[in-house]
């Protein structure tokens, strides 16, 4: 067994300054939703349901409220995990209802619900589909994504994706989900970061026959204009989710989102989540940042709740991922070795789930330096490229 130790202070600080700054305004971007020429002769007399969160918005009125004033029907609203309006918390449940705006059914996709069924979809004669998605396999909405391309097929209901630009569409990195650990967290074999936007993602869902009985839904995608997938894009106007509040957060989701199924508090309760990380178990000699997670509106039963958690404050790894383009697995090593007695309870059973395989678990108990671990995982993800050459639409890197 070899064990690693890593000068923390030395390390965060001296990240900061690793870089030059590669990342493209979001403003830049002519998104999907944006192009209204494109759509709208497709949609007039059409009886429509949107599948779509606060992120749906063109310019700066919501999708709904932009197309309606367009004399489109919406007959209904899909909500994703955290709600249409996107204020429920990860996990937390949401229900159906009228949407108290425009008077609209809005069902929920979370929970029980996951999959739009017959009769949600009976009289529609086309879907769209137009949210803000990070890139990262755990997070939910490609996972709707693909149970709302299921429905549309099994029901011959025609889909119309607007394309949004990938954040984290820079890099790929990460295990490849391994069929075990298939869950809502991860519906397909691909790495935790797979470098592509939710359109060519659809477009891959479709073109490999990975539809339940090899289903081919009627999908068209509705392109984005001066989209650099070369640079991590900053500057989204509305929060994909209500703890990803801005671009560090959402930088270092990939990393930070990993400790889901662990012990660790993931700054929820605070004003910076996914930056600020930490528990009370820690060794404060080594990390003494401090925080207490709080109740608050969008965490309403935070992880050590008026707790004292000592830990990092990971936002100084900003540059050093922009730089490195890959998941840092040393924060990982570094709080499971240093949460003192707390080794045997570090994970849970969530963990396999995000990082999509058992190996990692055992590699970064066993400190596994962090070059061998992505040695262990270069079959799959080359494999992985091969398939997702094949639908990009928007320059490699």
């Amino acid at each position: 067994m070899r064990f690693y130790l890593f000068f923390t202070v030395f390390f965060l600080t001296s990240s900061c300054f690793l870089s030059q700054d590669n990342s493209q305004q979001y403003s830049s971007i002519t998104t999907g939703a944006d192009q209204t020429e494109l759509y709208l002769a497709k949609l007039k007399n059409k009886k429509v349901a949107i599948v779509t969160n606060a992120s749906g918005i063109i310019k700066n009125r919501h999708l709904v409220d932009t197309l309606l004033k367009r004399k489109i029907k919406i007959i209904k609203i899909f909500g994703p995990e955290h709600g249409f309006r996107g204020t429920a918390d990860a996990g937390e449940k949401v229900k159906s209802g009228k949407d108290a705006k425009t008077h609209i059914t809005v069902i929920s996709l979370y929970g029980s619900h996951k999959k739009p069924t017959a009769e949600d979809l009976k009289g529609i004669d086309i879907v769209i589909y137009d949210i803000q998605d990070v890139g990262v396999r755990f997070y939910t909405y490609i996972s709707t994504m693909t149970y709302v391309m299921e429905a549309c097929a099994e029901n011959n209901k025609p889909l119309l994706i607007f394309d949004r630009p990938n954040p984290n569409g820079f890099y790929i990195d990460g295990p490849v989900m391994s069929d075990t650990y298939k869950s809502f967290l991860g519906i397909h074999k691909v790495p935790i970061v797979y470098g592509m936007t939710c359109g060519e993602y659809a477009k891959m869902v479709n073109g490999e026959g990975w539809l339940k009985n090899n289903l081919q839904c009627n999908l068209e995608i509705i392109p984005l204009k001066n989209y650099d997938r070369k640079k991590f894009v900053t500057g989204l106007p509305v929060k994909p989710s209500p703890n990803l509040a801005n671009d560090t957060s959402i930088l270092l989701y990939p990393t930070i989102g990993l400790f889901e199924g662990t012990i660790m508090s993931l700054g929820r309760g605070t004003s910076f989540p996914f930056q600020y990380i930490g528990n009370p178990y820690i060794d404060k000699i080594l990390y003494p940042f401090s925080f207490t997670p709080k109740s608050n509106a969008i965490s309403t039963h935070p992880k050590y709740q008026d707790t004292l958690c000592y830990g990092l404050n990971a936002g100084a790894l900003y540059k050093n991922i922009l730089q490195n383009k890959q998941i840092d697995l040393t924060l990982l090593n570094m709080f499971y070795h240093h949460s003192v007695n707390k080794q045997d309870v570090f994970f849970d059973a969530n963990f396999n789930y995000h990082a999509g395989n058992e190996d990692l678990k055992q590699q970064l108990i066993l400190s596994i330096f962090p070059k061998e671990i992505r040695g262990s995982w270069s079959k799959e993800k080359e494999e992985f490229l091969n398939i997702r050459k094949k639908y990009l639409m928007y320059p490699e890197f």
